[in-house]
């Protein structure tokens, strides 16, 4: 796709009230509506959902579009990477990048990326800990599973809410938009695990009306145009290895970060569509 048509699609988005829009689309995907069903449906079919992985396999199981949109799958549909020193995928999706951190920068896209301090809200101590480690870039697109999992055994250290716009976080967007994910609304959280300090980033976009993690609840919208910076060394929050942490009301992007001591699989790199739990890489 040429950069004249990523553009033309980008750059009509810088003027819209990004979280006017997204906090309508809140209130919207929770109403018990009569329309829940129809567009439930149309939904389904217009991104070829397989809803046979699903706990519940009707739409009329679920009492507004966001219980569907956030759905549970059944037991056993994705099986969590088993082996010591192995990652699990923590989202469905396509990977937008991976790869190495360098000089404390993010590849985004040709001729884009953006500042490792920058993502993790400005806190030196933060960035310090993946100086040099690994990222990877995975896309949720609106067809996927939108919770968020554990790739490792961890014991949460930090959650940061950073605030921003809301972009769409689309393959044209990112081609265009400079150092989008260090711009867009996003919760930052850092885990202490085996292999180091993991980080998984979570970013909004336009229409993801909220970020939630499985022990703070909702996240954004968030009240404060203000970095918060929340710690918690001295409770005991340790999640398993592909337990869930989080999820998207609507989809998005998440960005892990670890130590250089990581190595990715070779098969996840960019345009590679992933599976949440399957194996994407190892730590020494």
């Amino acid at each position: 796709m040429s950069k004249i048509s990523d553009y033309a699609k980008s750059l009509p988005l810088y003027p819209l009230p990004h979280h006017f829009i997204s906090r309508a689309v809140f209130w919207a995907t929770r109403l018990k509506s009569p329309l829940k069903n129809p567009v439930g449906n149309a939904f389904i079919k217009a991104f070829g959902i397989d809803m046979s992985q699903a706990a519940q396999e009707n739409i009329e199981d679920y009492e507004s579009f966001n219980a569907f949109f956030t759905r549970v799958l059944k037991d056993g549909s994705r099986p969590i990477a088993d082996g010591d020193k192995e990652l699990a995928c923590p989202a469905d999706g396509t990977v937008s990048q991976s790869g190495n951190i360098k000089r404390g920068r993010i590849f985004q896209a040709k001729g884009q990326s953006f500042s490792l301090l920058e993502l993790l809200g400005g806190e030196p101590k933060m960035a310090e800990q993946f100086m040099e480690g690994k990222f990877a870039t995975v896309y949720l697109s609106p067809k996927d599973y939108h919770r968020l999992h554990m790739p490792l055994k961890g014991k949460l250290k930090d959650m940061i809410y950073i605030p921003g716009r809301l972009f769409s976080v689309a393959g044209h967007t990112v081609r265009t938009v400079p150092r989008l994910f260090a711009r867009n609304e996003r919760v930052a959280c850092i885990f202490d695990t085996d292999a180091g300090p993991v980080a998984l980033i979570l970013v909004g976009a336009i229409n993801v009306a909220a970020i939630e993690t499985v022990w703070a609840g909702l996240v954004t919208p968030g009240r404060s145009k203000k970095i918060k910076h929340f710690n918690y060394d001295h409770e005991e929050i340790v999640l398993d290895k592909g337990a869930e942490m989080g999820r998207f009301n609507m989809g998005s992007t998440v960005i892990v970060l670890t130590g250089k001591n990581v190595d990715w699989e070779f098969g996840f790199s960019a345009d590679a569509p992933v599976q949440m739990g399957q194996a994407i890489g190892k730590f020494k």
